[in-house]
């Protein structure tokens, strides 16, 4: 076959590369001199200009040092002679045709890829480093292609990370995770908000990673599960008294005994004399209470009802305290959001729900009597004082905590962690995750009404993350 014709052939084909997973470990590359020829030398000098401006890549000049050696074939000739003006028959500049052709072998000889280009149409360059231009790059594109693929495979992504439980936190924990996933694409984290006593179910049978609770774990509880629990403190947020009354002018106010008395039944109407006797000068209509509780195993029920039982005999005594107890009146809904929507739908009626839950819905939140007589709202200040005047066992809840402005129904929450996992990457990115909760994700908890933990308290928790991470 004539030497033009296997050109032609070689310049119509299309440019195939061939690769192999030995690819992704070549780290130092030898261009073969062997060819003398001006021009090969000349597209020698320019690939190795090209593919040194690559750092990851050591291009050599010891065949012993390299792990793949670069063995390029090159043709250059004229095609044709172009005009620049048809007067000046002169001036004419060559139309060039040709290729470039190589195959990059390993240190055993076995091809590890291979390429070839043609000149560019429109080449501002010579010829023959456009030609060294194109490979190199298609070169280079293949080794960082076959590096990541390699990546991917001795690293295979991260086990999906499933949490579930507590809606008290569910608007922070959903915001944490988009911030998290932000700066760590390959770590995927759910979260669903079903509440502290299913999560710590589904954690239980193993059909989640992280359980979430609004409820410190006692110990008796801590030996029916199939392995052992660490418990994070994450955030502090409140629980706060809503209502839904359009003619009242001003926020009400609300003793434990007022609480008390509406869930209890005793307190019918919103202009009962013991609502109005701390709640002069407002609006309460001669209307019947419509009481909305929740239906769930819930924490938020654990710190509403402790708060009570602290404060209220009669509610000790009758009802107590619990993520789920015997209401003696009102309408059971499932979740924060659930207490949240069904007040802001019914006139005259009353609930609690975490605080950010009762912001976004732009509902009426009363200010609860604290232990030292104060009404307070809740706020990033009262919440903080809380914490601040609580006992130093983050396990202990603080509700009806000491301090002029302490907030008094105000909570911990928790994520509860097994101590040991079958796989050692699920167990590296849930480190990462809460490492990243208790230093970063700190920082964005006030935007969503939720108070940082006291700093003596993180010191407290990244404590126990070294110890997990270690076991």
């Amino acid at each position: 076959m004539p030497l033009l014709l296997l050109v032609l052939i070689l310049c119509q084909a299309p440019a195939q590369a061939q690769k192999t997973d030995n690819l992704s470990q070549v780290r130092s590359i030898y261009v073969d001199a062997s060819d003398a020829r001006p021009a090969a030398v000349e597209i020698r000098k320019y690939l190795i200009e090209n593919l040194r401006k690559d750092h990851s890549l050591a291009i050599v000049s010891d065949l012993g040092q390299a792990d793949a050696i670069l063995k390029a074939t090159s043709e250059i000739w004229v095609k044709a002679y172009l005009s620049v003006s048809p007067r000046s028959p002169g001036s004419r500049y060559p139309v060039y045709g040709g290729f470039l052709s190589a195959q990059l072998d390993g240190k055993d000889g076995d091809a590890l890829w291979s390429y070839l280009v043609t000149p560019s149409t429109y080449a501002s360059s010579g010829i023959r480093q456009n030609l060294a231009d194109q490979l190199a790059r298609q070169l280079l594109a293949a080794l960082h292609s076959a590096a990541a693929s390699s990546s991917l495979a001795n690293h295979p992504p991260a086990q999906l990370l499933k949490m579930a439980g507590a809606t008290f936190p569910a608007p922070l924990y959903r915001a944490w995770i988009r911030s998290f996933q932000e700066h760590h694409p390959d770590i995927q984290i759910t979260y669903s908000g079903i509440g502290s006593e299913a999560g710590l179910q589904q954690l239980h049978d193993n059909k989640i990673t992280l359980a979430a609770s609004d409820v410190p774990l006692s110990d008796v509880y801590m030996t029916q599960m199939p392995v052992k629990l660490l418990q994070f403190a994450t955030v502090i947020g409140a629980v706060v008294p809503i209502y839904h009354l359009p003619q009242a002018g001003q926020d009400l106010r609300f003793t434990p005994e007022i609480l008390a008395g509406i869930y209890l039944g005793k307190i019918r109407k919103w202009n009962d004399p013991a609502i109005r006797e701390f709640n002069r000068g407002v609006t309460l209509p001669d209307a019947e209470i419509t009481v909305v509780h929740r239906s769930d195993g819930s924490g938020t029920t654990f710190a509403f009802t402790d708060f009570l039982s602290k404060t209220n005999s009669s509610w000790k005594t009758t009802v107590g305290t619990g993520t789920t107890v015997t209401w003696p009146t009102g309408h059971g809904v499932e979740g924060n959001d659930g207490v949240a929507s069904l007040v802001e739908q019914v006139p005259n009626s009353i609930g609690y729900t975490e605080l950010s839950f009762a912001i976004q819905r732009r509902l009426s939140y009363g200010t609860v009597r604290n232990a030292a007589g104060n009404f307070t709202q809740a706020n990033l200040i009262t919440l903080a004082a809380a914490a601040a005047n609580s006992s130093s066992n983050i396990l202990t809840p603080i509700t009806n905590a000491p301090g002029r402005d302490a907030y008094p129904i105000t909570s911990f929450t928790w994520l509860m962690v097994p101590e040991s996992f079958p796989d050692p990457a699920t167990k590296n990115d849930i480190a990462e995750f809460i490492n990243w909760i208790l230093t970063a994700g700190q920082k964005e908890c006030s935007a969503l009404a939720y108070n940082p933990l006291p700093k003596e308290v993180l010191v407290r928790e990244l404590e126990q993350l070294a110890t997990f991470k270690t076991k």
